[in-house]
């Protein structure tokens, strides 16, 4: 249950984030808005998810790391690799990831077309990118002889400077985990020239990261990298300048750090390229447009490449590099198993610990449900998570609650005080605290459930913001926990349930909460619910029926304290100990009273307004 100063706080906090969010939501559509002009730069010719790939180009066996590649073929061609989750398709323009379908992820709203990542990418994954950031896009040859069907893809390419490449992509051992969205990817090179050549001005392409669906949050889409196990995002919002004045959006990372990996990531997937080392280099990130539906309004994508090193290679000289490249969803349980860093994709923020547990509660209760009630399982399990949540802290607001009655038993002294020391601030807060330790009251232990109430709340928003084990589930007529539950659309605006009963669960909580503080402040406190309202009503469902399940547990929990006989009001006989707050309190005025008398501390006397005898000097 909420005291008074938790609502207050709660609502400092949820007003700055809804501000902050709106406010960025605000600014992209305004940026959207002025470049709905421009062209998307970026071809649209990839095949649709499900389409049938082309039989695997053949090519003649090579001697040496490459062969020469053949000319550009008139079609792209296409060969897979599928794990048990997704389905990687690469192209021979490239030589990369052309895209990937999750085959147990579906678009939002349907249930028939797959989550495919780095659709609009513009090339591949693991594709190389030479000077200012552009794409080779080359035609590779496709070794059959070195490649192994359904397990292995080796291509061959040679670059415009003469370079000669080889790039090898693998799947992973099914028994490590995560494995069906890993691959191992080595890429070698090659100088057959007379000069020596330099490898720094190449890097390999991380794909693309865009909104899943157009309402999503243009601060959930960007760039990260790992640095000393310290991960660092850039958000899509942030880029400045548009499609067309990339020399003002590219952005890049401080020189001299050990990238140990690097990629792009939306609200709920990433595609990171995680070198066997971590390598002394840069990662640069540039912004992209795209279009869900043609006549929606553009949303930004962001772009992004690992440099290779600063290395020279001699003629005939060979340098090779290994790496994991990883596509798949932002699953904690999958992440943590998988660790050294991995973890950090979750971006949790400051209340890692809180959301890692917390997803770690509410997969266990899951698990335990799924085979009991499958169809509302994780809507079920964040249920009963918030249940017990709340009864672990159930002490700590019964003994809040009691604070607060009995101080609400102090308003008629309160208001005495108030008026006998109006003009003097610092008196009333002495004789307030004094009136506290008389009856032996501590004002934090009203304050304690606030302070466990933060981190829970922003551990909850976090963790369920980034859940993907909840996209597409659904819970009573909500559909899909992810997205707001949205029942109908009236005259253009969506009806969501959930928000309401929030609302008035949340007001009919605080109506039943001991009431403290002045009239203005009980308005204002009242009136937070319906701010709170306006402020989520788009969020994800499985946020507000975590919250309309906390304001009806709060709702019993009040009820049952109502049931208890009232703390009674009794003097001290020892007069109190004083409290943290209340000698902080007295020095504080004890400090005021001071400065008021000149500063120093010390009164001035008679005797010291004396003039002295003037120094004689001897």
């Amino acid at each position: 249950m909420y005291d008074r100063k938790t609502w207050v706080v709660l609502a400092v906090c949820g007003s700055l984030l809804a501000v902050g969010l709106q406010q960025s939501n605000k600014q992209a559509q305004d940026k959207a808005r002025q470049d709905k002009a421009l062209q998307e730069s970026l071809p649209k010719d990839s095949p649709t998810p499900g389409a049938q790939p082309a039989e695997n180009p053949v090519a003649p066996a090579a001697a040496g790391l490459v062969v020469d590649p053949p000319p550009p073929p008139v079609e792209e061609e296409f060969v897979t690799l599928a794990s048990d989750k997704v389905l990687f398709t690469l192209s021979n323009i490239g030589g990369g990831i052309k895209f990937a379908d999750f085959k147990t992820e579906f678009q939002v709203g349907k249930k028939s077309d797959l989550v495919r990542v780095n659709e609009r990418g513009g090339g591949p994954i693991g594709g190389l990118a030479g000077t200012d950031e552009a794409l080779e896009n080359l035609s590779y040859t496709y070794l059959e002889a070195e490649s192994v069907a359904g397990q292995k893809v080796v291509y061959a390419g040679k670059l415009a400077d003469g370079l000669l490449v080889k790039k090898s992509f693998s799947l992973v051992a099914s028994g490590e985990p995560g494995a069906a969205y890993l691959l191992d990817f080595d890429l070698t090179f090659e100088n057959p020239t007379s000069g020596p050549l330099n490898l720094r001005k190449y890097s390999i392409y991380a794909g693309e990261a865009a909104p899943l669906y157009q309402s999503e949050m243009p601060d959930w889409t960007g760039m990260l990298w790992l640095e000393n196990n310290s991960m660092s995002f850039t958000k899509a919002s942030s880029f400045k300048g548009g499609m067309l004045s990339s020399e003002h959006s590219i952005f890049n990372t401080p020189e001299g750090k050990k990238i140990q990996y690097a990629g792009v990531t939306n609200q709920f997937f990433a595609t990171v390229i995680r070198p066997k080392d971590p390598l002394d280099t840069t990662v640069w990130a540039k912004p992209s447009q795209i279009k869900l539906k043609d006549d929606a309004l553009p949303l930004k994508a962001v772009r992004a490449g690992l440099r290779l090193p600063d290395a020279a290679l001699d003629p005939n000289g060979k340098k090779s590099f290994s790496s994991r490249i990883f596509i798949g969803p932002k699953n904690n349980p999958v992440l943590q198993k998988m660790g050294d860093g991995w973890g950090e994709l979750m971006q949790y923020g400051w209340f890692w610990p809180v959301s890692v547990t917390l997803n770690r509660t509410l997969n266990f209760f899951h698990n335990c449900l799924d085979g009991i009630a499958k169809k509302w399982s994780w809507g079920l399990s964040i249920i009963f998570l918030t249940i017990v949540v709340r009864i672990v802290i159930w002490p700590l607001h019964a003994k809040s609650t009691r604070t607060m009655k009995r101080m609400s038993k102090l308003q008629p002294e309160m208001a005495k005080l108030k008026e006998k020391f109006a003009d003097d601030p610092n008196k009333l807060n002495t004789e307030t605290m004094g009136l506290y330790r008389k009856y032996g009251i501590n004002p934090l232990s009203g304050c304690l459930p606030m302070f466990i109430q933060i981190p829970i709340f922003f551990g909850f928003y976090k963790m369920l913001q980034y859940a993907v084990e909840l996209r597409g589930q659904g819970f009573l007529w909500v559909p899909d926990l992810s997205q707001p539950d949205t029942f109908a659309t009236l005259a253009g605006v969506n009806i969501n349930i959930l928000p309401v009963v929030m609302a008035i669960s949340s007001f009919f909580q605080i109506r039943m909460t001991p009431k403290t503080g002045d009239a203005m402040q009980q308005r204002i406190i009242m009136f937070m619910p319906f701010m709170f309202l306006f402020f989520c009503y788009n969020f994800a469902s499985a946020l507000a029926l975590y919250w309309t399940t906390q304001n009806i547990f709060s709702i019993g929990q009040t009820w049952l304290m109502s049931r208890i006989p009232e703390p009674e009001l009794k003097p001290r006989k020892d007069g109190g100990k004083k409290t943290w707050v209340q000698r902080m309190a007295e020095q504080q005025a004890s400090a005021q009273k001071q400065r008021q008398l000149g500063g120093t501390g010390s009164k001035n006397t008679p005797d010291s307004q004396k003039k002295r005898p003037p120094r004689t000097g001897g």
